[in-house]
């Protein structure tokens, strides 16, 4: 299926049905009890787990319940067993069948009947604490390559609530270096109440909490920097080539939808590679207390957002070194990344960026903080700007380099600043307003959507309440050059000493669209600026954007167009 754009993209997922809206709140406010421990482990303490030998588990069982001996082992019991806490003498003769020794980590593997392979849950699963555990649903049956076919398959194995039971997580991770490889997970939600409870999402990971007993004796909140070994983060965990939020035929639930697709509440070096994340009430991925080296990779994000947080990656709290590259990221109800007081740094790299603010009208990436990079992205298609940089906590030396816009409802980059009373004057005039010369502050819409065009910097005061210092936009001398003998010169003035990279415009707008980047040339020590081409034809139009080191990429210029000389 054909974008609006110039791109083709992968065919899109079925439009999901409606389902139950989740409002919900930062992320950072919420993490209860209840969220950690399952049934089965409040009823059995959970002690530091003894070092046992690696086992390989056979679930060949999609039944859940209580845990108990009988003559099949289903994944609630698989997990228990990996995590030392159910023994092989509480297990019939038929259990321990299914269980064999592995050589350097544990694994579950699958051997469900070809006719029944979706495990319908009961409650929540015990959390996952065995490091470098693989949950490997390759192993069922029917999950086959085809021949030179490089991409996954459709997951065999799902994980759903049973009918008329609400269990708000499919797995919760917080162990170093787990590895979920080919599930479907689908239609973990909660009922929203007052106050909301944990976070649900079709995989949560977080550090372990205490032992039951001692929950009322000590608050499990998260210590950063950790002073105690229970808020030690998980580390290396890898979850690949699955279905969130879509049934194993690639279709949206046709009951509750799941409200987030993986919430990473507090973990470090989480890879989420080659999945499909799709249908969710809220954000695909979402992160809280701490997500560093964070990489989003390969995966195809459609259509989330559709009933609570709209954004497809929404990314807060400590998440330097995160890395969002070659993903399609499409259809979402809000922003395809939107990062919120962020700590650290993420680089935004070779993604296909299309058809995203279905629900709302925002920038397709809203960047807060400094030392951001957007880099070779195709953005398009969006009731929105391309990339809004806020200015608020302070926001600069962010990068937006080499990347392709087309089809934007506002600038390709769009610094906000603080008090943008210039455009309040002239932008902004409300039929209600009388007094245009009253002071106004920049409007919480226009962190989601940008302030438009900014007037020249021309005082520290517009450096310091501006995003990336307020670099100013390159200006052409002129806005119209003329060919001459197959050639055209383009002269502008810029910031001195910063890079200007030429762009052609090939939609209509004053400043930009930056549809197709052309050519880079640097500014001399008084801001000067020359381009020659020699193969532009009348009625080309240009803009271009400046880029300094210290500071980020500027908006970019106001157009100018190429005109025949008679």
């Amino acid at each position: 299926m054909k974008s609006r754009g110039t791109l083709q993209s992968t065919p899109r997922l079925p439009h999901p049905s409606s389902g139950m809206a989740i409002a919900w709140a930062s992320l950072t406010s919420f993490l209860a009890i209840a969220g950690l421990i399952s049934t089965y482990q409040n009823a059995h303490a959970q002690t530091v787990r003894a070092t046992t030998a690696p086992v390989q588990v056979t679930v060949n069982s999609p039944l859940d319940g209580e845990i108990k001996a009988d003559e099949v082992v289903t994944l609630r019991e698989a997990i228990a067993i990996t995590n030392g806490v159910l023994n092989k003498g509480d297990l019939s003769e038929a259990e321990r069948a299914q269980i064999t020794p592995s050589t350097d980590h544990s694994r579950i593997d699958f051997d469900l009947p070809r006719d029944n392979t979706t495990i319908r849950l009961q409650a929540l699963l015990p959390t996952v604490t065995n490091p470098g555990l693989l949950i490997d649903g390759t192993s069922q049956a029917g999950y086959t390559l085809a021949e030179g076919d490089a991409s996954a398959p459709a997951p065999v194995v799902a994980l759903t609530p049973a009918e008329d039971t609400e269990v708000f997580r499919g797995l919760t991770l917080a162990a170093d270096k787990v590895h979920v490889r080919a599930l479907s997970l689908y239609g973990f939600t909660s009922i929203h109440q007052t106050t909301a409870t944990t976070p649900p999402a079709d995989i949560f990971i977080a550090h372990r909490l205490l032992p039951s007993k001692r929950l009322k004796e000590d608050n499990p909140q998260v210590t950063y920097p950790y002073d105690d070994e229970r808020d030690l983060p998980p580390q290396g965990i890898l979850i690949e080539d699955s279905y969130l939020g879509i049934t194993p035929q690639g279709t949206a639930p046709t009951g509750s939808r799941s409200a987030f697709g993986v919430s990473i509440y507090n973990a470090i070096g989480t890879r989420i590679l080659n999945n499909q994340i799709a249908h969710h009430d809220g954000s695909a991925v979402i992160t809280s207390v701490r997500a560093e080296q964070t990489e989003i990779a390969n995966n195809i994000i459609e259509q989330n957002g559709l009933a609570g947080m709209p954004d497809a990656i929404r990314l807060e709290g400590d998440i330097d070194g995160t890395k969002i590259h070659t993903n399609q990221i499409q259809q979402n109800a809000g922003s395809a990344v939107y990062l919120f007081k962020p700590e650290g740094s993420v680089m935004i790299e070779k993604n296909l960026i299309a058809d995203n603010g279905q629900r709302f009208r925002r920038a397709a990436i809203l960047l807060m903080g400094d030392n951001h990079h957007v880099v070779n992205n195709t953005i398009q298609d969006q009731p929105g700007p391309g990339v809004v940089i806020t200015s608020y906590p302070t926001s600069q030396r962010n990068f937006i380099l080499d990347n392709r816009f087309a089809n934007l409802d506002g600038l390709s980059i769009d610094l906000i600043a603080r008090e943008n009373r210039f455009l309040d004057r002239f932008s902004r005039i409300s039929i209600n307003r009388v007094d245009l010369a009253s002071r106004s502050n920049t409007r919480v819409q226009d962190y989601q959507v940008g302030d438009g065009p900014n007037p020249l910097r021309n005082s520290d005061q517009r450096k310091r309440d501006t995003a990336n210092r307020g670099l100013n936009t390159p200006q052409f001398l002129s806005s119209e050059f003329y060919l001459m003998e197959g050639a055209v010169n383009l002269d502008g003035e810029a910031d001195p000493g910063t890079e200007i990279v030429l762009y052609k415009v090939m939609e209509e707008g004053k400043q930009g669209p930056l549809n197709e980047p052309v050519t880079m040339v640097k500014s001399d020590e008084e801001g000067r600026f020359a381009i020659t081409l020699t193969d532009a034809n009348a009625g080309d139009r240009f803009s271009a954007i400046a880029i300094h080191p210290d500071y980020g990429t500027s908006e970019p210029a106001r157009n100018a167009v190429v005109i025949d000389l008679k």
